[in-house]
């Protein structure tokens, strides 16, 4: 069996980041400038074996309902996909220290979510709901509009699909006064396709293209990997966004296509393939990816 790695795989700079962030923090040798309990907020990227590597030296993960048991000895790592506002404000006022590993494409989403909003215009945002990254980007645009008051509603509106864009009832409140941005890893496609529903539905839409040049230019290195390959296993971690969506483009492209968090997911054959071809998704180390093609070589 012969094995081809994607030209585009594995961490993003934006996760690399994150984890280089967490790893200074956990690996300060002075006691008296060590925090005694280092926490990310949720899980610092969305990959299990990453997260593993990094709880065995000494991360823990907090939860929002978490937040009244910080104090002054307690750092806090803001994720990659950043956080909400609210979010923010009771952190701080828990008295923790905090380091921000905001990727820099998602701050400047919340950023703009924030400016549009304090301007009294609608921020339409496509991406998947519930998504770290979507939240913070919602909460960034209701903190803004709000005056620091979490409410619901407000001029935030979520569009995950070009059917929802297609079902869109537009106001005439929204005519030149409305901005589209999208999660940072959403498929460059579908956006496309969404901004054009929206365009058509409401005049004066500004439009930004807020999506990674990495999640673009992936798909596109996967296309051309499906090109010379008989199967395709994509690596990533079941909750990542942008490892799902390389996962349904593999499909699209060969139907003798796999989805593995760790080497040991993989199937006991693939189909009788000669050739396969790997890619990770951005929050993929590169130990779990050598170690899904040890195992690719010894089926």
């Amino acid at each position: 069996m012969k094995i081809v790695r994607s030209e585009l795989l594995g961490f993003c700079s934006g996760v690399s980041r994150a984890i280089k962030s967490a790893l200074d923090a956990l690996g300060l040798e002075d006691a008296a400038q060590k925090p005694k309990k280092i926490y990310s907020l949720g899980p610092l990227i969305h990959n299990k074996a990453a997260l593993d590597d990094l709880q065995k030296k000494g991360l823990k993960i907090l939860q929002e309902n978490q937040i009244d048991s910080l104090d002054k000895d307690s750092l806090v790592i803001v994720r990659a996909h950043g956080i909400s506002p609210f979010v923010l404000e009771q952190i701080k006022a828990a008295g923790a220290q905090i380091i921000d590993a905001t990727c820099p494409r998602v701050a400047l989403s919340q950023r703009r979510a924030a400016e549009f909003s304090a301007k009294g215009m609608f921020v339409i945002l496509t991406g998947d709901k519930g998504h770290a990254e979507v939240k913070a980007v919602e909460g960034s645009a209701l903190f803004a509009a709000q005056g620091c008051k979490p409410k619901s509603g407000g001029r935030f509106i979520l569009v995950q699909s070009a059917d929802e864009a297609a079902r869109f009832d537009a106001s005439a409140e929204m005519e030149n006064n409305a901005v589209l941005l999208s999660q940072t890893t959403f498929s460059p496609e579908e956006y496309k396709k969404i901004a054009s529903i929206l365009s058509d539905k409401i005049k004066g839409l500004k439009v930004f293209d807020t999506i990674c040049p990495a999640t673009g230019e992936r798909q596109k290195a996967l296309a051309e990997l499906s090109k010379k390959v008989d199967a395709l296993v994509v690596v990533g971690g079941k909750k990542s966004a942008n490892s799902e969506r390389l996962y349904e483009l593999a499909k699209s492209l060969c139907a003798n296509s796999y989805f593995v968090e760790s080497a040991e997911e993989l199937p006991k054959d693939l189909g009788g393939a000669k050739v396969v071809g790997i890619t990770a998704g951005a929050s993929s180390p590169d130990f779990v990816v050598d170690a899904v093609e040890r195992k690719l070589q010894e089926i």
